[in-house]
């Protein structure tokens, strides 16, 4: 199964805990779950409920957010795309590795507006 996941990151390529606001997005093409491809792409400036149309748009199958308000998920959601919230600080590369082998583990949504 192909998957493109996005990862929003901080200019240290850690996890961005505020979604909207991230530097870039580092962009993980998976097919049968091995990485074939990373890329980033930097957001447009952020506009409440731009990006999940616009990731979307850019063929984003999940997203992997430390934090995220209710309104996003659901546009995420109504835009065909996954989100997993609460993801631990850590680079883009050890979420997807985790998150891969099945082993990352979230906690609460810390996103509080």
């Amino acid at each position: 199964m192909n998957k493109k996941i996005a990862i929003p990151v901080d200019t240290q390529n850690i996890l961005d805990g505020h979604f909207g606001h991230c530097s870039y997005f580092a962009i993980f093409n998976l097919e049968n779950d091995k990485i074939i491809s990373e890329e980033q792409l930097t957001p447009p400036p952020h506009e409440p409920g731009l990006l999940p149309k616009w990731l979307a748009e850019k063929g984003i199958s999940d997203i992997i957010a430390g934090g995220m308000g209710q309104m996003a998920i659901q546009l995420f959601n109504q835009n065909g795309v996954n989100v997993f919230v609460g993801a631990p600080k850590l680079s883009a590369l050890e979420l997807i590795e985790t998150y891969l082998n099945n082993s990352l583990t979230f906690s609460a949504n810390y996103c509080d507006h």
